[in-house]
């Protein structure tokens, strides 16, 4: 099992991740295997959605590939929640006293270095990371009524342009939901914004893409926002007339 995988694609100026595209989980450790089906365990729907993009957009990707009940690729390496010993109320008992230099040096060092290459090689201008939500966590009655969101740092450029283009289009859309790219946004805050290049989380309500036709949707959706910022961001670096 590599540590990401990759897909190709010759439109370089733009790269797409997916932290949490997988529900794997390997031999050695014991994870109880109803909850790799749950959110706790996978971004339901990201990976296939990422897929999707990256052939519409041809773009290159790198997706995460050990579920995050393993160790969370979205986190940094000294962050508390890395590997987790409870999720969203679910005991992960397998997690408790887990030997943390080896996970990180098994799957979180090889996937961020993968992006850290990928980054130095193409230098892209934008980089899009693809999330899922759940429409509510199993620890609070709280409903989440956006369809999207959008996450960011202190950068907002791209953010920006992604908001009101989906919002233009009807579509219920988080600005900082459901939670904030200032709290957490430890992947493109390290190789993006970190580096300079224009960056954003997309969210997508689970439940909204679920099964193939779905993602089809949310696919035709996001790459036509994703070209947006695109060129929002070009139209930025023109000179002034």
């Amino acid at each position: 099992m590599h540590a990401a995988d990759h897909l190709p694609g010759t439109e370089t100026g733009l790269l797409l991740l997916c932290d949490h595209a997988s529900a794997w989980v390997p031999d050695d450790i014991a994870m109880a295997e109803q909850l790799l089906s749950l959110h706790v365990g996978v971004d339901i729907g990201a990976g296939p959605l990422t897929h999707a993009l990256s052939a519409r957009l041809d773009a290159p990707a790198i997706l995460g590939t050990v579920s995050r009940l393993v160790i969370d690729l979205h986190r940094q390496s000294d962050h508390p929640g890395l590997i987790p010993e409870v999720s969203d109320g679910h005991a992960i008992p397998a997690n408790i006293g887990a030997n943390r230099a080896d996970r990180i040096a098994r799957f979180h060092a090889p996937y961020h270095r993968a992006i850290r290459s990928q980054v130095r090689r193409n230098r892209p201008r934008l980089i899009v990371a693809i999330h899922s939500f759940t429409p509510r966590l199993e620890t609070s009655d709280a409903l989440r009524p956006w369809e999207a969101g959008i996450l960011y740092g202190r950068d907002d450029r791209a953010a920006r342009i992604a908001i009101d283009f989906l919002r233009a289009q009807g579509i219920p859309t988080g600005d900082q939901q459901p939670y904030s790219g200032r709290i957490l946004n430890a992947t493109l805050n390290r190789h993006a914004e970190g580096q300079g290049i224009a960056s954003l989380s997309v969210e997508v309500r689970n439940d909204l893409i679920a099964d193939p036709a779905d993602v089809a949707r949310w696919c035709a959706i996001l790459a036509d926002m994703i070209v947006a910022v695109r060129n929002g961001l070009a139209l930025e670096r023109l000179p002034a007339q």
